[in-house]
């Protein structure tokens, strides 16, 4: 078998992306994996991923690592921290995030990471676990010609679509920006229009099958509607997305637009309806439960 300069590969973060593109990764590499959670290890290791407890045993030897972290406090940790990563890492092995971090927290990672020879290609990603695991994500990369060359085989096996949006570490970042900034209000705004639909008497499910086959309907619509059905049920919906991530999202989109002195009132609408959410308890909830921020009790849906 002809190596690569990506053969070995660990995947730091196990959660709900980072184990289906770990085993994803296992068809044409070998992979390492971490995660503090024990379970997360076991079904990783079920897939065929060797794991460890440890990020700075689990890097050792590898060419690429593929970070997979839930915000920048995280990623500052794992490379940073008592126990982090760049001082085990061997100069030359390509840092891949995938995290929506924000532009300046991934500018100032790449600017500690080169003096110690460690390329950073940022690279954040939209599509799910689902297409995480069937290497259907859409993946925008920012880095230098010769990182991104270091980084292809593994970003590779992982996207339908691969887009060099340019050259920098953070240019991806901001690509992600703009386009949560899309995602946060069609998620919002589809919880708006599915209350309403409740609260007119219409019934649901008929009307979220008609409104996605016409001009309303949206990718988020599609995805999240069926789940925003569910979220009044007992144990809600099948977490996939959390809510949090999107007060997360969100928030970086707020403060890119105030850095350049730009206005976006939806965006900023949208990011108070999750704000509220998550004050509300749902933080660790599917995203999809925006619609219970709307209407916080299941409208009836039969007219008198």
């Amino acid at each position: 078998m002809t190596t690569t300069p990506a053969s070995t590969v660990a995947v730091i973060g196990l959660g709900a992306m980072g184990l289906p593109m770990a085993t994803r990764l296992t068809g044409t590499m070998k992979v390492h994996g971490c995660d503090l959670s024990a379970e997360r290890r076991d079904l990783a290791a079920e897939a065929g991923v060797v794991t460890f407890a440890r990020a700075a045993d689990a890097v050792a030897g590898v060419d690429s690592v593929l970070l997979v972290v839930r915000d920048g406090a995280q990623l500052r940790s794992v490379l940073f921290g008592e126990h982090g990563i760049a001082d085990a890492l061997s100069p030359g092995t390509v840092v891949i995030l995938t995290s929506t971090v924000g532009v300046d927290t991934v500018t100032a990672t790449a600017a500690e990471l080169a003096p110690r020879g460690l390329p950073l290609v940022d690279a954040p990603l939209s599509g799910g676990p689902v297409r995480a695991g069937e290497g259907d994500l859409l993946i925008v990369v920012g880095g230098t010609p010769q990182a991104r060359e270091a980084a292809d085989p593994v970003l590779s096996r992982l996207a339908s679509t691969l887009s060099v949006i340019g050259d920098r570490p953070g240019d991806g970042q901001a690509f992600k920006t703009v386009n949560q900034l899309l995602c946060g209000v069609h998620i919002a705004a589809a919880g708006e229009a599915l209350a309403l639909a409740r609260s007119l008497g219409l019934d649901p499910e008929a009307t979220l099958k008609t409104l996605d086959a016409g001009a309303a309907g949206s990718f988020m619509l599609g995805n999240r509607g069926p789940r925003m059905l569910e979220a009044y049920d007992e144990d809600g919906a099948e977490v996939l997305s959390r809510l949090d991530i999107f007060v997360k999202d969100m928030g970086i989109v707020t403060s890119a637009s105030r850095s350049v002195g730009l206005a976006t009132p939806v965006a900023a609408a949208a990011e108070q309806l999750y704000l509220v959410g998550r004050g509300q308890g749902l933080g660790a909830a599917d995203d999809s439960a925006v619609i219970r921020v709307v209407a916080p009790e299941k409208p009836e849906t039969a007219r008198s």
